[in-house]
C-alpha cells in the first residue's frame, strides 16, 4: 500500500507493549499531535525520524525522538517544505523573526485551485492524500485548507460559485469520512459537535471535527443548523464530553440569551468556535466557562487542553 492510501488515523497502528522510556505511536501522536501516518512518513521518504522496531515490527519512540519531531514542526511552522527538514535540524529552532524559506503552501494551493477548477475530484484526493501523509493537520487547516476557502470565497469571476460549491461538497465529504472512520475505532464519552447558523456545507464546523480527531474522543456531529433549544435534548442522551458549537455569522440576541442560559445552567466544557467568536468577543466573555476560539486549529488547542474527564464514584453504602 502506498503513503497515500494509508488511513489519516491516530489509531491505525496496534499499541506495542510499554516498555520503560519508550512510547507507541499511539501516545507519541497524541503528545505531539502528529498522526502515525505522517509518523511513518517522515521516517521512510526523508528519515527525519528513525523509531526502534519491537520483535513484531511496531515503532517505539523515547524522550529524543520526541524531542526531534517538535524541532521538525517547528521549521514546518515557518513554512519549511518537509523536504527541505532533514539539513535543518541539527541548528537551533527557528525565531519567530527569522525569515522563512520558500513555502510549499503556496504551490500546493495552486495544484488544488487548478483541479478545483476542473472539477476533478479524484485529483483533489490524491493532492490531499499526499499532502495529509507529509503535513499535520492543524497545519493543513491552517497553512492550505482556510486560505484556499477564503480564496474561493473572494473569487467573482464567472463559474466561481460553481467551483465553491463543487469544493465545499468534496470538503465535507472526505471530512465526514474521516470523522466516521475515527469513530469507528474511538470509545467513551463523545465530543459533541453542531453548527449554529451559516451557509449550506458550511465547512468550519468540520473542519473542527475533522482536527479534533486527535483528541481520542469519539464525535458526534450535527450539521446544522441546531437551535440551542433543541440542542439541549441532546446533551442527557448522549452525555458528552464537551459541545462544541460553530458559528459562522454572529449571534442573535435570542441566540445570545440562549446560550447564556446554557452556559450558567450545565457543567459541561462548552466552547463556542468560528467567526461570531471574534465579532462577539466582548459578548461572550462575560458568559461563565464559555471557551472561544477564532478558527479550528484554536478549537483543537481548547479541546486538548481540557481536563480529562474524571470517573463517576459509586455510589456510597447506606
Amino acid at each position: 500500500m502506498s503513503e497515500k492510501q494509508l488511513p489519516a488515523s491516530p489509531l491505525d497502528e496496534p499499541e506495542a507493549s510499554p516498555e520503560p522510556g519508550w512510547l507507541p505511536i499511539r501516545e507519541v501522536a497524541r503528545q505531539t499531535g502528529v498522526n502515525p501516518v505522517t509518523l511513518r512518513a517522515w521516517e521512510r521518504r526523508y528519515g527525519l525520524i528513525l523509531p526502534r522496531r519491537t520483535a513484531k515490527g511496531h515503532r517505539l519512540y523515547n524522550d529524543a525522538h520526541v524531542a526531534r519531531i517538535h524541532a521538525v514542526l517547528a521549521w514546518l511552522n515557518r513554512g519549511v517544505a518537509v523536504s527541505q527538514v532533514r539539513e535543518l535540524l541539527d541548528r537551533e529552532p527557528p525565531s519567530d523573526a527569522e525569515a522563512a524559506p520558500d513555502s510549499p503552501w503556496q504551490v500546493l494551493q495552486t495544484e488544488l485551485l487548478a483541479a478545483i477548477e476542473a472539477l476533478a475530484s479524484r485529483r483533489l484526493d490524491s493532492l490531499f492524500d499526499q499532502a495529509g501523509a507529509l503535513y499535520p493537520t492543524p497545519l493543513l487547516c491552517e497553512r492550505l485548507l482556510q486560505p484556499l476557502l477564503a480564496e474561493l470565497e473572494r473569487r467573482e469571476r464567472a463559474g466561481a460559485g460553481l467551483e465553491h460549491a463543487f469544493f465545499l461538497s468534496w470538503l465535507r465529504t472526505r471530512l465526514a469520512a474521516r470523522v466516521h472512520q475515527h469513530n469507528r475505532q474511538g470509545n467513551g464519552a463523545p465530543l459533541l459537535l453542531a453548527g449554529l447558523g451559516g451557509p449550506p456545507l458550511e465547512p468550519g464546523l468540520w473542519l473542527c471535527a475533522w482536527l479534533a480527531t486527535a483528541t481520542g474522543s469519539p464525535l458526534e456531529v450535527l450539521d446544522g443548523p441546531v437551535s440551542l433549544t433543541e440542542l439541549e435534548l441532546a446533551l442527557p442522551r448522549l452525555a458528552p464530553r464537551a459541545l462544541l458549537l460553530h458559528a459562522a455569522q454572529p449571534l442573535s440576541a435570542a441566540q445570545l440569551r440562549q446560550l447564556g442560559r446554557l452556559a450558567h445552567g450545565s457543567t459541561l466544557p462548552l466552547l463556542l468556535a468560528g467567526p461570531a467568536a471574534a465579532v462577539q468577543r466582548e459578548a461572550l466573555a462575560s458568559l461563565p466557562g464559555l471557551l472561544l476560539a477564532e478558527d479550528p486549529p484554536a478549537a483543537l488547542q481548547a479541546l486538548q487542553n481540557l481536563p480529562a474527564r474524571a470517573p463517576e464514584e459509586p455510589p456510597c453504602a447506606s
